[in-house]
């Protein structure tokens, strides 16, 4: 009976045992889960250069936003105006995206107006505030030619960000935007080339 009641207890203490287990390893998946959906990211396996592909590509994307705004109303061209259209589509969510990794993380998150010239020349294809202002001056087919050259170099910019995230990057969530960045900007980057040869000289 001693033999018995000891295997028993035994097996009970297993159970109890395997049970935390469970319990422990549980919310891994969940949370991996989450951070491919939701801002929160994998909050323990970020590395600095996690958060600086963010703190970056903030700003960069919402000076594209911003020229597409500007598309959206100066472009003359139906397949520019397209264009910005899908690019502001697409880059308004990564932004949100971003920023809520950011805030996840306990680090600043850029704003607007924290713009200027802060840190600009660490990102590579953003616009001087002089490229802006003349691109806001230009009229007609010559608006539209000089938008898709900046913003081929724009998105010349964001791929080698991209690119730097995969190769130094630590978080998933972040590595998998990257790819989706340098694909999708890729892809873009070949329809204004194409679309610049169309358009006329003046």
């Amino acid at each position: 009976m001693k033999h018995v009641y000891g295997t028993t207890a035994l097996l009970v203490a297993t159970v109890a045992l395997t049970g935390c287990g469970d319990s422990d390893a549980g919310p891994m998946p969940g949370m991996n889960h989450s951070s491919s959906s939701t801002p929160t990211s994998a909050a323990a396996a970020y590395n600095d250069a996690d958060v600086r592909f963010a703190t970056q590509m903030i700003p960069h994307h919402q000076q594209a936003v911003q020229m597409a705004s500007m598309a959206g109303y100066q472009a003359t061209t139906p397949e520019v105006k397209k264009l910005a259209t899908a690019i502001k589509a697409a880059q308004d969510p990564e932004i949100k995206l971003m920023s809520g990794w950011l805030t996840g993380w306990g680090k600043p998150v850029p704003t607007p107006s924290h713009g200027g010239h802060g840190g600009h020349e660490e990102m590579p294809g953003m616009m001087t505030e002089e490229e802006m202002s003349d691109l806001g001056k230009q009229q007609g087919s010559m608006f539209d030619r000089m938008w898709i050259q900046l913003m081929i170099k724009h998105h010349q910019g964001a791929v080698a960000m991209a690119k730097t995230e995969q190769a130094n990057g630590k978080d998933p969530a972040s590595i998998a935007l990257a790819q989706k960045v340098q694909a999708a900007q890729t892809a873009e980057i070949a329809t204004m080339q194409r679309l610049v040869g169309q358009l006329p000289v003046s």
